[in-house]
């Protein structure tokens, strides 16, 4: 039976939609620690997951199996991503309709980052260069499948402004798209001047707040490396100081339980957590479900 859509969900919520993200691992360990982690993350019961996408044949695979292992864990709506990387537009037309024949209805529509070890993203042979042609892509071939795409709150690393930066999303918007998940990011400021930029440009589609707890300090190295969000210095200072990682994730997560509850009290639309396949959430998300 076909996916209800996002689009839906967003329509009919009567509360905030809470969502979280996964990635597929690389071998069979990983994913038995995902499953674990799976198992404990639907006690929350949240309203959609959704699957990072691994570019190329083993990788696809790869992230194809956990969006059906997460449906047959109970998981109720589950949202692939696909990206423009490494594939033509043939192979992408391919993947849609496979999603498309399993019943998935929601696709997150990604250019996605240049692969491990290159710095700039280039186009495959016959592919396609922006998350724009992705939308329109699935759009034209099937008129029922719901895109989210990507919003960045303080600029994607390559936008040469926060003005050029609302002008991309909003060619993604008019390509088809039905809402906007954002980058993360550890000041509340930088999700509401976004919204705020995004609705005097005239976009009016949903944006979902993108939160990831800190669980340890060289983590959020890792990630600002890539992302370009700010690290606040109280927050970094604080997880550089705790005596041990279970310090560190506790600091993280209160972080981010203050940040979501801010969140909740200015009436977002919903709440998605990178939960980086890691049950460390579980009490947090237990706790904004009472």
């Amino acid at each position: 039976m076909p996916d209800p859509t996002i689009a839906e969900l967003l329509k009919q919520a009567a509360r905030p939609l809470l969502s979280f993200e996964f990635f597929p691992p690389k071998d069979d360990a990983g994913l038995a620690t995902l499953r674990q982690a799976a198992e404990r993350l639907l006690t929350a019961h949240p309203d959609f997951v959704t699957v990072t996408y691994g570019a190329g044949g083993s990788a696809r695979a790869r992230t194809l199996e956990v969006c059906d292992l997460l449906r047959h864990m109970g998981f109720g709506t589950v949202m692939p991503h696909l990206t423009c990387v490494a594939s033509s537009r043939s192979e992408l037309t391919e993947v849609a309709d496979e999603l498309h024949r399993r019943g998935y209805r929601n696709i997150m529509a990604l250019r996605g980052d240049p692969p491990k070890g290159e710095t700039a993203f280039r186009v495959a042979k016959n592919g396609l260069a922006h998350a724009s042609d992705l939308v329109a892509l699935l759009k034209a071939r099937h008129p029922d499948i719901c895109c989210g795409v990507a919003g960045y709150p303080e600029k994607h690393p390559e936008a040469s402004s926060l003005e050029t930066d609302i002008q991309h999303l909003k060619i993604k918007l008019a390509a088809g798209a039905d809402f906007v998940t954002t980058q993360l990011f550890f000041e509340n400021r930088f999700y509401t001047d976004f919204v705020r930029r995004c609705r005097a440009a005239g976009i009016t589609q949903p944006i979902l707040p993108g939160i990831m707890p800190a669980l340890s300090h060289r983590q959020i190295q890792r990630f600002m490396a890539v992302c370009g969000a700010t690290f606040p210095p109280p927050l970094a200072a604080q997880l550089a100081a705790a005596a041990d990682d279970a310090a560190a994730a506790q600091i993280g997560m209160t972080w981010a339980q203050r940040q979501i509850e801010a969140l909740l009290r200015d009436g977002v639309p919903g709440i998605h957590l990178y939960v980086l396949n890691r049950a460390h959430a579980a009490p947090l998300i237990a706790s904004l479900r009472r």
